[in-house]
């Protein structure tokens, strides 16, 4: 028998945290619309999140202004003013119906 944990698991590593750290789950529902816009346009797009970053934008930015995340800005998050420029020149910001 090995001196891992009841799963497997090496007992003796420490858990690393997460980058960003914890942030609380949207019970309540207050950006779902954000969220099924992106995962629709992930589902359109092959799973290809780079043709859907307006959404992802969206929704980070729907988190942040309810509380579910703290307030950060965009351009820390990947959303810097080439995001924004490219964002502008020929893509509409239209919704993806469910």
């Amino acid at each position: 028998m090995s001196a891992g944990g009841a799963f497997g698991g090496n007992r003796g590593l420490r858990p690393v945290p997460p980058e960003k750290g914890v942030f609380p789950l949207d019970h309540m529902h207050l950006c779902d619309l954000e969220k099924k816009e992106y995962l629709a346009c992930l589902k359109s797009a092959g799973h290809q999140s780079e043709k859907c970053r307006r959404f992802s934008k969206k929704y980070l930015e729907c988190r942040m202004e309810k509380n579910l995340m703290a307030k950060q800005d965009m351009s820390e998050l990947g959303f810097g003013k080439e995001f924004d420029s490219a964002n502008s020149e020929g893509k509409s910001n239209r919704s993806i119906d469910n």
